[in-house]
């Protein structure tokens, strides 16, 4: 498990280190910077695409040697990223680079569940994912750092190297899983038929958002609300990362004992926070803070999201495992959307959070129609959302 968070910190590096290298790619490439930031979103279109088609295709492959093929996947695509000679092949390579993020995830996220007790899965899986949080507390300050020091190509060679790493550790560390159970397309497709999969997806995205909403414009909302000096602005970042990383050692806890609670919770302060975040704002301390417990929550909403999607899955676990990882995707470009209408309608940056305050009261009706709807399929067929994962033979 140390090894497939390994391999989350490098997802998550590759990810978030994009964002503070356009300057230096735009400037590379002869280009401004909002022309170079199509790579942010082709980055998401290959994860919010990769996750569903190759978790539902790939059913019948060990999941060992599958995780191994993602994570080469990974590394070839930030390889071709570094190397890329001009910007339509770099385009492409960050579409390859995203395409495994959500399929590692999945079977990660499944492996760490077949390997652990009924009563701890939350927490493998949060361990797992706890290496996405710590890469945006080390490991994108870190490739930022390189990339300014050297060249933004020396960031993306550092996830390479991460990659392989990962890649010699799974193969040494990981079992085979060979009594993991292996699914059909058609199976797999079958979550797409399952209305709690997708309510529990949209609750996903609705949650999601409400932090891509803010998060998107925080640099403009502390220099132009907060008055804050831009370079503290790794500060506020550095906030964030601490409270995702908190915030998931808790989700995964919090899951295990009330997985459907911990889905309120999460959505509730959220909620809260996002009205608090609009007057806090306005004090760079009092802002950064808020921001910093608005991360926890938002990361707190991930273990149970996940686990939630592979008990009402079915046996089509991966695909809904995907999911989650496609509506995180889906609530970035969202979150970024809705919060540009509103700075866009010239309303100040901190509004922003008012419209990620909608996102979360949208999130909290959807957990109360979900409830209903469990309810509806349980008193149907009461075995309906009887635990499927179970524990396997580790070879």
């Amino acid at each position: 498990m140390l090894a497939m968070a390994l391999g989350a910190f490098a997802i998550g590096t590759t990810e978030f280190v994009s964002m503070g290298l356009l300057p230096l790619i735009a400037h590379d490439f002869g280009m401004s910077e909002d022309s170079a930031s199509i790579l942010i979103s082709i980055y998401a279109l290959g994860v919010v695409v990769g996750a569903p088609v190759i978790s539902a295709v790939t059913g019948k492959l060990p999941r060992r040697r599958l995780i191994l093929l993602l994570i080469a996947f990974l590394l070839v695509g930030n390889l071709f990223t570094a190397l890329a000679p001009n910007f339509a092949v770099l385009v492409i390579a960050r579409f390859v680079a995203g395409l495994p993020h959500g399929a590692y995830f999945s079977v990660a996220n499944l492996s760490a569940a077949s390997m652990s007790p009924a009563g701890d899965r939350g927490k493998a899986m949060a361990f797992v994912g706890m290496g996405l949080a710590v890469a945006t507390v080390v490991g994108v300050p870190a490739a930022q750092a390189l990339g300014q020091a050297m060249t933004w190509h020396a960031a993306y060679l550092l996830v390479v190297i991460i990659a392989l790493a990962t890649m010699v550790l799974l193969y040494f560390l990981m079992p085979h899983m060979t009594k993991m159970q292996q699914t059909s397309l058609a199976t797999e497709m079958g979550a797409l038929k399952n209305s709690q999969v997708w309510l529990t997806v949209f609750m996903g995205i609705a949650g999601f958002a409400v932090m891509f909403s803010i998060y998107t414009y925080i640099t403009w909302t502390m220099t132009e609300v907060a008055g804050m000096d831009a370079k503290w602005t790794w500060a506020v970042l550095m906030a964030y990362g601490i409270g995702m990383t908190l915030g998931n050692g808790a989700g995964g806890a919090m899951a295990d004992r009330n997985m459907d609670g911990a889905i309120l919770i999460a959505l509730t302060c959220m909620l809260g926070l996002a009205v608090a975040f609009y007057f806090a704002a306005h004090n760079a301390w009092t802002g950064a803070l808020v921001f910093g417990v608005l991360a926890f929550f938002g990361s707190v909403l991930v273990p149970s999201l996940q686990l939630r999607l592979m008990e009402v899955a079915g046996d089509a676990q991966a695909l809904a495992s995907a999911l989650n990882q496609s509506a995180l995707n889906i609530a970035n470009a969202m979150g970024a959307a809705i919060g540009g209408i509103v700075v866009g309608a010239g309303f100040s940056y901190n509004s922003t959070a008012l419209a990620g305050a909608a996102l979360a009261l949208v999130g909290v009706s959807l957990w109360f129609v979900t409830m209903w709807d469990k309810r509806r399929i349980m008193r149907r067929d009461p075995e309906a959302f009887a635990p499927k994962v179970k524990i396997v033979e580790q070879s």
